[in-house]
């Protein structure tokens, strides 16, 4: 046998029983996270259990803790600090399906496994979660972790640039309590755009000039972070795509492909206000690849034009109606969260005002 086939044999038994090690100390990691998360919903369920037994003082429940924390360290060594109990219980009353006052014959039955929420995060991502005080936007939040497999990182960097309140004011009532049930769901192309793009990531400073180059480039350079704010589904293909039409060239600046609603998404980079002659050219870009790009399974191509300043008029005003193409205002610093939420609360309860009674309509 020559050495190059004994070398081969090698390194093929080495690539497999390093995969089989990778993946037993992935599942090694799973299983320890989510022990760790159970246990803590446990530790929860039996403080609640205690204190619900007539002391309802907060200076006996203080104590109690306490003591229960110096008895947990000696025996286990750190982790079991008075915060942590504490936190074990916020968890166990968030996330326990009994609320209100919880009977201590309940408690049993409220902790087995089929009946409680069915927890598949890490406690370091329940951390970040149980501190979100709607239970929609908590829930929103816990199911696109566990759909695109979110770091903890990755999860408060979304919640920071508050992409549920982008998301539940681009869409009606219906589809904004979809968003606490099912998550981001993409089904069309209204689906992926968020108005405005927040790209804090890039570090360019609003009052900092620079040109449609740089903030290209930056965003080339931060790509994992811009598909990540981008959205589900989304890989990204080409910069500066050249195609000729006329013996002219022309190029379009970022080129992504959708997966799932399987159609190219053609943007266009705009450092000032939004002018009729850059939508007649997305217009344009999106006709070629239309007509000369796509396959016939294909959906027909999305036109984003990301610039510093949109208007809204102008763009119904200068393209026909369902014209695929869209203007998306984007931002250098995280928004200001409280804000964003009063104007999700004032839309919803602006829109039950004017809603009509279904009762009353039914009767008539």
């Amino acid at each position: 046998m020559g050495e190059n086939n004994i070398q081969e044999r090698e390194d093929i038994l080495f690539e497999r029983i390093s995969q089989l090690i990778d993946e037993s100390r992935r599942k090694i990691k799973t299983t320890i996270n989510t022990a760790i998360v159970y246990t803590n919903y446990g530790v929860g369920s039996y403080i609640v259990e205690n204190e619900q037994q007539g002391e309802q003082r907060a200076a006996y429940g203080k104590a109690v803790l306490k003591r229960v924390s110096e008895k947990l360290t000696d025996k286990y060594g750190e982790g079991w600090s008075v915060e942590t109990l504490k936190k074990c219980r916020k968890f166990f009353q968030i996330y326990s399906p009994v609320t209100g006052s919880i009977p201590k014959n309940q408690l049993k039955s409220v902790y087995s496994v089929d009946q409680i929420h069915p927890f598949t995060l890490s406690w370091s991502h329940y951390l970040v979660l149980m501190r979100i005080k709607n239970d929609e936007e908590r829930n929103f939040y816990e199911i696109e972790c566990q759909k695109q497999d979110w770091s903890v990182r990755q999860l408060q960097r979304q919640y920071a640039s508050s992409l549920y309140e982008r998301l539940a004011l681009s869409r009606n009532k219906d589809e904004v309590m979809r968003l606490a049930k099912e998550g981001q769901t993409v089904e069309k192309p209204d689906d992926v755009i968020k108005d405005p793009l927040t790209l804090e990531f890039l570090g360019l400073k609003a009052d900092d000039s620079y040109s449609e180059t740089k903030l290209e480039s930056a965003i080339i350079s931060k790509m994992r972070d811009f598909l990540l704010e981008m959205g589900k589904g989304f890989l990204f293909e080409a910069r500066q795509k050249r195609f000729t039409f006329d013996e002219e060239h022309f190029y379009v600046d970022l080129v992504f492909y959708n997966r799932l609603l399987q159609c190219y998404c053609l943007i266009d980079l705009k450092k000032d206000k939004l002018t009729h002659q850059d939508l007649g050219q997305m217009q344009m870009y999106v006709n070629y690849f239309d007509r000369y790009v796509k396959q016939d399974f294909e959906k027909p191509t999305i036109g984003i034009l990301l610039c510093k300043k949109k208007n809204d008029a102008l763009v119904d005003l200068t393209l026909p109606q369902n014209a695929n193409i869209y203007a998306s205002a984007y931002e250098l610093y995280l928004p200001d969260k409280a804000l964003l939420q009063s104007k999700v609360k004032e839309w919803i309860e602006e829109f039950e005002e004017y809603e009509p009674d279904a009762e009353n309509t039914n009767k008539e």
